[in-house]
């Protein structure tokens, strides 16, 4: 199950010709795909176009309806290649994933598509990861584009544009036979708005059409020599038609202004961004009138010299504004200007951040030098809002107290705090075993890979020395395999990393290599990093997909033979056990762990609804919570330092003679037991202890409530009264 269930907003996708849509922009990126007559989607699920996989999964009744074929891929490789139905066929066909990791894994199947080319149109949706919200490496999608010549469009952040980009994507495609990439940025993803909507369309061509009438054409197979016409093609045919294609369509948008001597040229997916800032400064209101010339790159490769040489036209001073690097497009805007041999200077990242997000507030101060620079009077056309002036000097909080180059002191008392755990989750006593194996055998080498156990390499459990990509855990420790020394290395993998790629590239590598280190599999049951889809090992029952397949017997399929399996990770005792007998077993070979425990988030997902509806209808309903009885805990806060639930917590000491605080449980408790477990497994305190919410009791559990009240009263009673007689 998914993180979210789009069962209702689907039926939007029906609305027809002159209907008004209302609603989030990844719904409104699939409604684009069936009104533009797409004939198969597939994917993999990935911030921040996870939700356009969900959507895509729960709108199966519309897209059976048109004929329209969804598969959720198996990696962003599997997508890819998914793209060749296009080749030979007028199919239009899309795929989506997350970039930049997503189009790294993809990498040599759009390769070999835009090499050959396109009959139908072949459009890569890639959720751009990048900037404030990122959860990856800070890479672009742009230098992929260049590199196998596919279009790259980043459309203005508004659903009438993201939809006409989709829709144009195809036409653009099947114009130049040429694969398109469209970046929807993670607001993009998420904001809210309106749009007229079309008729859906079904395929023009179907896939059973093209099943039934084979077609080939070697020339169209990235086989050499064919690859030598290739690229001439690229350069000389598909280049041009491109180009031709973006101008006509009138692609790219130009804003007039009154300001004739400057001008600004934004990549369209911080249109918004720009706007903001220039109506903070008085240079443009709420509904897109500018004081300056903007030219809007909504396809930001190819670049049409023309169009740049007819906006620079007259102009003293152009801002590019650009975000990441390296700065692809001001680089050929450079090469555009100084060929033409025009006049107008070009400013860019020497006036903004080479790296990092363009904010509001990087874009303020970017623009305040530019202006500063060539047209101080537009600095004075309104002040600035005090809050937004104090914009100009931020205070920098590092979000982790180990990042190069940051002070570690708080600033204004507030501490900068990891990113953890979910509370309850089942990955969080692995790592406590972990640690506590590291108490009795040493410490290891740990390779860590992509999910949510990554987290274990931040505090409190400081596990994980490098994270090579997703299922590439065990392959990040290929290289410690050497019978020099008995001591093994650990190695970390999660379930859809696991059958993403990490089956062949880690376990069946490390088998064939005959490797003795340790792989620990966290089967939490779902791809839980990307918002708890479900895969192949699923326990759920799914009408369109296969689950219930085994890790372990694929394990030992590629020939494993020393695997253990727990089945339940919060059982401390069990998990460190395993975890002890794999790192000093005699059995030569590789040694594979599987911790199994369903993701606590999914698991309250399912079950909350259904204990509500339960207590609701008068059934008796148990959830038990833990405790900590101030009067015994020390204050030690080991069971804090070993297991980092973000539902342990410190209150003051009740002591008075006492100065340190003690734990505490936080209502936001799930029950899973582990604190009570650390406490036991590690012999830390007896102050724990387990409670249980009845909701709807029976009579008798309502007496022993009552009277264990009344008895607790009483005591509570004579000790305050000792204690007063004592103070007095």
């Amino acid at each position: 199950m998914a993180e979210r269930s789009f069962k209702q907003e689907v039926k939007k996708l029906r609305l027809g010709a002159g209907q008004e849509f209302e609603g989030e922009g990844i719904l409104a990126v699939t409604k684009a795909l069936l009104q533009a007559g797409v004939a198969y989607v597939g994917g993999y699920q990935g911030s921040p176009v996870s939700h356009l996989m969900d959507v895509l999964a729960d709108a199966s009744e519309e897209l059976d309806a048109l004929g329209v074929h969804f598969e959720s891929s198996a990696s962003e490789a599997t997508a890819a290649a998914m793209l060749g139905a296009s080749v030979h066929y007028p199919l239009r066909g899309a795929i989506t994933f997350k970039s930049t990791v997503g189009t790294n894994v993809a990498s040599d199947a759009l390769s070999n598509l835009a090499s050959g080319g396109v009959t139908g149109g072949a459009l890569v949706i890639l959720g751009e990861d990048y900037g404030e919200g990122s959860s990856i490496i800070q890479e672009r999608s742009h230098a992929f584009a260049m590199k196998s010549q596919m279009w790259l469009l980043d459309p203005r952040p508004n659903l009438t544009s993201l939809v006409n980009a989709v829709e144009r994507s195809f036409e653009l495609s099947e114009a130049s036979h040429t694969p398109v990439m469209l970046t929807l940025r993670v607001r993009a993803c998420h904001f809210h708005g309106r749009f007229q909507t079309k008729d859906n369309q079904a395929p023009a061509f179907s896939l059973k059409e093209a099943m039934e009438n084979p077609r080939r054409d070697v020339e169209r197979m990235a086989l050499a020599p064919a690859t030598f016409l290739h690229e001439h093609e690229k350069v000389e045919s598909r280049w041009q038609a491109a180009q031709r294609y973006i101008r006509d369509q009138r692609l790219n948008e130009f804003f007039e202004g009154e300001e004739r001597g400057l001008g600004i040229i934004v990549q369209g997916g911080i249109y918004n961004t720009l706007m903001r800032v220039l109506a903070l400064m008085g240079l443009a209101d709420i509904y897109g009138q500018t004081h300056l010339p903007i030219y809007v790159m909504n396809v930001v490769y190819p670049v049409l010299p023309d169009e740049v040489l007819q906006f620079c036209e007259g102009k003293a001073a152009v801002l590019m504004l650009e975000e990441g690097q390296p700065e692809f497009i001001e680089q050929e805007l450079h090469t555009i200007l100084r060929r033409a041999d025009a006049p107008t200077r070009l400013h860019g990242k020497d006036m903004l951040p080479r790296a990092g997000e363009y904010t509001p507030r990087v874009l303020l101060k970017g623009l305040r030098q530019f202006f500063q620079a060539h047209a101080p009077a537009l600095l004075g056309r309104r002040a600035l809002p005090p809050g937004v002036a104090r914009l100009l000097d931020p205070k920098v909080i590092p979000i982790v107290p180990s990042m190069p180059g940051v002070a570690l002191e708080p600033v204004s008392g507030v501490l900068p705090r990891p990113p953890s755990f979910c509370t309850g989750c089942p990955e969080r006593p692995i790592f406590t075993a972990l640690k506590m194996t590291e108490n009795r055998l040493g410490k290891h080498y740990v390779s860590a890979d992509i999910g949510c156990h990554q987290f274990a390499a931040l505090a409190p459990f400081n596990i994980g020395a490098t994270s090579m990509g997703y299922g590439l855990g065990a392959a990040g420790a290929a290289a410690f395999n050497t019978p020099e020394t008995d001591r093994r290395t650990i190695s970390i993998m999660g379930d859809g990393g696991f059958w993403h790629n990490g089956l062949t590239s880690g376990i069946g590598n490390a088998v064939f290599n005959r490797s003795n280190n340790v792989t620990v599999i966290v089967d939490n049951g779902y791809s839980a990093a990307t918002g708890g889809q479900d895969i192949l090992s699923s326990k759920a029952d799914t009408p369109a997909r296969t689950t219930h397949q085994s890790i372990e017997a694929a394990v030992k399929g590629v020939g494993v033979k020393w695997v253990r399996t727990v089945t339940k990770t919060y059982d401390l005792q069990a998990m460190r056990a395993v975890l002890e007998d794999a790192l000093t077993s005699p059995d030569s070979g590789p040694k594979v762990v599987i911790a199994q425990s369903e993701c606590m988030l999914n698991r309250q997902r399912r079950e909350r609804p259904k204990r509500r509806q339960l207590a609701k209808e008068g059934v008796r309903i148990v959830e038990e919570k833990f405790g900590v009885d101030p009067d015994t805990c020390t204050g030690d806060h080991s069971c804090i330092r070993l297991s980092g639930c973000p539902s342990l917590s410190i209150k003051p000491n009740p002591d008075p003679l006492r100065r340190d605080p003690v734990a505490a449980v936080l209502p936001s408790c799930v029950g899973c037991g582990l604190c009570g477990e650390v406490a036991h497994a590690a012999v830390l305190c007896p102050s724990f202890h387990r409670v249980s919410l009845i909701s709807n009791p029976r009579p008798w559990e309502r007496f022993k409530a009552r009277l264990a009240a009344r008895v607790i009263r009483t005591l509570q009673g004579r000790l305050a009264r000792k204690e007063f007689y004592h103070v007095a």
